[in-house]
């Protein structure tokens, strides 16, 4: 019997190349607003945070208190740029139609942004309905709590223990593990850097991938070893 009853995977950075778009955006506004940074650096520090996370950490990191309007211009920035160059991860299609076991997605992203850019590279009819977004839980149960992930496995009255979640950021890799849930680390997308691959691991990812072509040989894989059996 496979180890594995569902698959979860985060959205940005794992199935669409979104990160570095959001992170080109928000360290543009976040410079402007006196915090220089780049988004080789957003991207490596903050991916997988909500914009409002990121905001209050750079706030309290370096005593700079942003305006409230910063919200506001981050979202109707970054849903235009989305809307007009957002991509699917290289390899996603082909993967997702060898996959056999029941999958869904769980993001920290808004519903509308992900229906919209799972619209945009194809992909929203192959998720259906099992597309779920950590903001509809609330505010407060965004990753790296492990809501969402906790959400998207009740749906298919999958037992943590095996569930397979496949993330791009340290954040999403801690909510993952504090779910329970095996992980397996993703570095494929635009917004990786060098220490990605290491960081992932750390967090808890049991393995970390480039290529989404590698993931059903590494299900398989990990469906044949449970750490908890081993000696």
């Amino acid at each position: 019997m496979s180890g594995f009853d569902l698959i979860i995977f985060d959205c940005d950075g794992v199935l669409v190349d979104s990160e570095i778009i959001a992170a080109e955006v928000e360290a543009a506004l976040i410079t402007e607003a006196g915090y220089p940074i780049n988004a080789g650096e957003m991207a490596e520090r903050f991916a997988g945070m909500t914009w409002r996370n990121i905001l209050l950490a750079i706030e309290k990191e370096a005593d700079i208190p942003f305006s409230a309007t910063l919200l506001d211009r981050s979202e109707k920035l970054l849903d235009e740029r989305l809307a007009a160059d957002v991509q699917a991860v290289d390899g996603v299609k082909a993967m997702l139609s060898r996959l056999k076991l029941p999958n869904c997605i769980c993001s920290n992203s808004s519903m509308p942004r992900l229906e919209m850019m799972l619209k945009k590279v194809g992909l929203k009819e192959v998720f259906g309905k099992h597309i779920y977004s950590a903001k509809d839980l609330g505010e407060d149960r965004v990753k790296p709590k492990p809501d969402i992930f906790l959400h998207g496995a009740r749906q298919f009255k999958a037992d943590p223990s095996r569930v397979l979640v496949v993330e791009d950021s340290v954040h999403g890799v801690h909510g993952a593990v504090a779910a329970g849930m095996r992980v397996v680390g993703f570095t494929g997308a635009s917004h990786t850097y060098p220490s990605h691959a290491d960081r992932l691991t750390e967090a808890g990812a049991e393995t970390v991938i480039s290529r989404m072509q590698e993931l059903p040989h590494v299900i398989t894989a990990l469906s044949e070893w449970s750490p908890l059996s081993s000696d």
